[in-house]
C-alpha cells in the first residue's frame, strides 16, 4: 500500500515509521524543515513500546503531486485548515482518508475537502508520544488505534486499512459509532491535557496530586454528563475510572497540550476541554470545570504571545 503521513510530529511519527516498517511505501509530510531534513538524511528513529527501529523513507514539506492508497492526515486540529486544501494533490478515486485528532469538529473540515463517502476517523489511545528531537520520537505506551467511518464507508471498505495497522503492530478495532468514540478519549483528554500543561506536571503526577486529582476526575465526570446529555451513545459507565485507567497507561507520559506550552506554541485546547462547554450550551447546560481550565489556557497562550 502506498500512504502518505500528513504531519509528522510525535503521533504521525509513530504512524510512518511502524507502517514503513511493514512493507508499505510510505511519504512523510511535515512543515518543518529540519524533521524531513532528518528523516531524508538518517532515517525516521522511533523508540519506546513498539520496540527500537530506525526506518528509511521519503520525506517533503510540501504535499505532492502523487496520488496514493491512503492519505493518514495527522497534523494537530488547529493545522487542518492549513493542509486541507492540498489534499487533493494526493487522491485518486480509490484513495481512502484516515484523520487522526484529539478533540471534536477536525473530522468535518477534512470530510469538506476529500468528500465524506471515502473519509475514515481514527482515534489514538495511550501512546505518551514525545518528539525528542527531529526525527527521533519516544513514546511510553501502545494502546489501541480505533477506525469507524465517518459517513458511507462501509466496514469492507475499511477493512483493509485495519488489516495494514494490525499487521504493522498496532492494536487495530473497528468502531461502529465515531461520535461515542470520539468522546471516550475526550473524556481522557480532558483529564489531563490542562490540568498537565497548567501545572506542567506528568499525567501520573496529576493523577497522584491532592489539588490537581479533584479537578482532573472533575472535567472526566463533567465531559461524560455533557456527552450523554447531548444523546451521545457513550459506553462508559464510570468516567473517573475510565480516564484514570488510561492515565495509568501512561503515567509518564506528557500531553501534547504541554508539550506545545513548553516550545510556547498555541495548543488544541479549543477542541478539546474548550469542546465541553461549547456543546454542553447546544443543550442549555454550562461546564464550568472545563471552561475554567480552558480560559486559564487560553490566557496563559496570551501571556507568551500565541493568541491575539
Amino acid at each position: 500500500m502506498k500512504i502518505a503521513v500528513v504531519g509528522c510530529g510525535a503521533m504521525g511519527s509513530i504512524y510512518a515509521a511502524l507502517l514503513a516498517s511493514a512493507g508499505h511505501e510510505v511519504i512523510a509530510i511535515d512543515r518543518s524543515a529540519d524533521q524531513v531534513r532528518a528523516i531524508n538524511e538518517r532515517g525516521l528513529h522511533v523508540e519506546g513500546a513498539s520496540g527500537d527501529r530506525t526506518v528509511r523513507l521519503r520525506a517533503s514539506t510540501d504535499i505532492p503531486e502523487e496520488p496514493v492508497d491512503l492519505v493518514i492526515v495527522a497534523v494537530k486540529a488547529g493545522h487542518v485548515d492549513t493542509v486541507r486544501a492540498q489534499l487533493s494533490r494526493l487522491l485518486a478515486p480509490q484513495t481512502l482518508v484516515l484523520t487522526i485528532q484529539n478533540g471534536l469538529g477536525s473530522a468535518q473540515a477534512v470530510a469538506e475537502a476529500v468528500g465524506a463517502e471515502r473519509l475514515a476517523v481514527g482515534i489514538a489511545g495511550g501512546f505518551g508520544a514525545i518528539r525528542r528531537g527531529p526525527a527521533d520520537v519516544f513514546h511510553n505506551g501502545m494502546e489501541t488505534i480505533r477506525i469507524g467511518a465517518f459517513d458511507g464507508l462501509t466496514e469492507a471498505r475499511l477493512s483493509p486499512i485495519i488489516d495494514a495497522w494490525s499487521k504493522a503492530g498496532f492494536k487495530t478495532e473497528f468502531s461502529s459509532n465515531i461520535v461515542a468514540m470520539q468522546w471516550e478519549k475526550l473524556i481522557c483528554n480532558v483529564a489531563y491535557s490542562a490540568p498537565c500543561t497548567l501545572t506542567g506536571l506528568t499525567v501520573g503526577e496529576v493523577m497522584d496530586d491532592p489539588d490537581m486529582g479533584p479537578v482532573s476526575r472533575a472535567a472526566a465526570a463533567e465531559a461524560w454528563s455533557i456527552g450523554l446529555a447531548n444523546g451521545v451513545a457513550i459506553k462508559v459507565k464510570d468516567p473517573v475510572e475510565h480516564a484514570l485507567a488510561f492515565g495509568r497507561s501512561v503515567r509518564h507520559a506528557k500531553p501534547s497540550m504541554l508539550q506545545d506550552h513548553e516550545q510556547r506554541r498555541v495548543s488544541e485546547i479549543d477542541v478539546i476541554n474548550g469542546a465541553v462547554p461549547r456543546e454542553a450550551a447546544k443543550v442549555g447546560l454550562s461546564a464550568p470545570v472545563n471552561m475554567t481550565l480552558t480560559h486559564l489556557v487560553r490566557q496563559r497562550e496570551r501571556a507568551f504571545g500565541g493568541r491575539e
